[in-house]
């Protein structure tokens, strides 16, 4: 194909989607340190499950909220639903979210959603593989040290991780259904049993979320530097296929992953704001050449 063409559609496409992308990338690298802020947060032996289970009873008697999760560091309980309640284990009373938690949940709905424009989260991802896989046809870049040069050679660099970031969240959405719908048999568990349920084996401080997802009550529990899912039922605790989609999107398989996803949101960073720069360096060149040319035929012709 022609080159001048596929550069072309590089760059339109870019522009075109360069304010969802800005957002979705930005947001991804706040989210980056999420996995990190988790690990952090783990006090072992800090959260009391009776503590726990009286406050989910005390804050929702009718056993409305879908879910919740603990935050051992600032020792505050979230009750998940519409809208969340957030309570602090120690005093017993409503809290604020913590700034920290509040920044996360904003990014991660802000990711996920944009400003509310149903698809455009999907659309965007596919115009950033779409940018990518035009890169990749245009052959391999001649590396200078010059704007463009250091863009092509950023993007050739680290190709691999900053295609697998968009992929894996274009996947994510499919990749949800390990979790699937429980067995027929499988006999529900309220929020105040689940909690009780995993204590007997975990400390509660590593307990991420509990929450039912896709009809089964689910737990996430921090294992070492891993984000690990299990199911809870009556019969107990036992451990879900790891969603490798969804924790290579998150970084949340390893600290690794978590500074991994903070390069590839760096980078991307770098590649969408140079992109831009050079369009505009073209275009605020070009008007300075169309003034010479006439300049330049006046002086050549005989006086």
């Amino acid at each position: 194909m022609n080159k001048q063409l596929l550069l072309k559609l590089h760059r339109w496409i870019s522009l075109t989607f360069a304010l969802p992308l800005l957002v979705i990338i930005v947001t991804g690298l706040i989210l980056s340190f999420e996995p990190m802020a988790q690990v952090a947060a783990v006090k072992p032996g800090s959260v009391d499950p009776a503590r726990v289970v009286a406050l989910i009873k005390q804050y929702d008697p009718d056993g409305k909220a879908r879910g919740i999760s603990i935050n051992p560091s600032s020792q505050h309980l979230t009750l998940q639903g519409r809208p969340a309640t957030e309570v602090d284990m120690t005093t017993g009373n409503l809290a604020d979210k913590p700034a920290m938690g509040s920044v996360f949940q904003w990014a991660r709905m802000t990711h996920e959603h944009l400003i509310g424009i149903e698809g455009l989260t999907t659309i965007s991802t596919i115009a950033m593989i779409s940018v990518m896989i035009i890169g990749i046809l245009m052959g391999l870049p001649r590396l200078r040290n010059t704007l463009s040069g250091w863009h092509k050679g950023a993007a050739w660099f680290t190709l691999p991780l900053i295609l697998l970031s968009p992929l894996t969240g274009l996947l994510l959405d499919a990749s949800n259904s390990f979790f699937g719908a429980p067995p027929a048999a499988a006999k529900r568990i309220s929020l105040p049993e689940a909690v009780s349920l995993i204590a007997r084996d975990h400390d509660l401080a590593t307990v991420n979320m509990i929450g039912n997802r896709g009809g089964r009550m689910i737990a996430r529990i921090i294992e070492g530097d891993e984000l690990r899912a299990y199911a809870v039922t009556a019969d107990g605790l036992s451990a879900l296929p790891r969603n490798w989609v969804r924790l290579l999107h998150e970084g949340n398989w390893s600290l690794v992953g978590s500074a991994a996803n903070v390069l590839i949101s760096v980078v991307l960073l770098g590649l969408l704001l140079t992109g831009v720069l050079i369009w505009t360096q073209r275009r605020l060149r070009r008007p300075k050449r169309t003034r010479e040319l006439p300049a330049a035929v006046a002086s050549s012709m005989p006086s």
